[in-house]
């Protein structure tokens, strides 16, 4: 079974504790958190202040994608906010084994995220530290862009390299009801979704949908 995690990226920021409730009574799965820093990726977003202001306002885990560079010094100050997965950049950490152990400290699942461009090859040997990984379909830094097709061999790829480990594969960037088939067939089993849930009024029926067409 699939899982869906809504991007609150491209939620009403006017009303985001009202927004995760929303996405949570709608059936989502994680509350995936896009952090930019204006550095590593064109966009700022927010903080762990503010997610520590939204953790309160759902018991779903919360799925914290770190696009900051560096994002070692803050790996503990995420966690303490309420961070439950915490994803770094394998092209933004120069000490990605460390990073991954560091996060495991602090009781908190760990995630390596690749860009479109970055090979899997990266991920040999942290295989055993890794919680999740998670394939950019997208250039990172903007919401509402279109998936990139040559992501699907990278993921089969790296459904290969899972093997039988307990590793979920997410993928994030232009997920919507017509391009999640090929996703989950190409081997993930956690699919971000950002404007293809927030664009409508009834979460509920726009997730029911994507599950309905990750099914094929």
């Amino acid at each position: 079974m699939v899982k869906i995690a809504p991007s609150i990226l491209s939620a009403d920021f006017a009303r985001f504790g009202e927004e995760i409730r929303a996405i949570d009574a709608a059936g989502c799965d994680y509350v995936h958190v896009d952090v930019m820093d204006g550095h590593f990726v064109p966009n700022m977003t927010f903080g762990a202040p503010i997610i520590e202001k939204l953790r309160p306002h759902t018991a779903k885990p919360f799925d914290v994608h770190l696009m900051i560079d560096p994002a070692q010094p803050y790996l503990e100050e995420y966690a303490k906010a309420g961070a439950d997965i915490i994803t770094v950049h394998a092209e933004a950490d120069k000490h990605l084994d460390r990073s991954l152990q560091v996060i495991r400290s602090l009781g908190k699942k760990a995630g390596v995220s690749l860009n479109p461009a970055t090979p899997e090859s990266v991920l040999a040997y942290v295989l055993d530290k890794v919680d999740l990984i998670l394939v950019m379909s997208v250039n990172p830094g903007f919401g509402g862009q279109s998936f990139i097709p040559a992501q699907l061999e990278k993921i089969r790829r790296i459904r290969e390299m899972i093997g039988d480990r307990p590793i979920e594969l997410e993928v994030d960037g232009g997920v919507n009801v017509d391009t999640i088939a090929d996703v989950v067939a190409a081997g993930a089993d956690v699919l971000v979704a950002g404007s293809a849930v927030f664009k409508g009024d009834d979460y509920a029926k726009t997730i029911g949908d994507l599950r309905t067409a990750a099914k094929g």
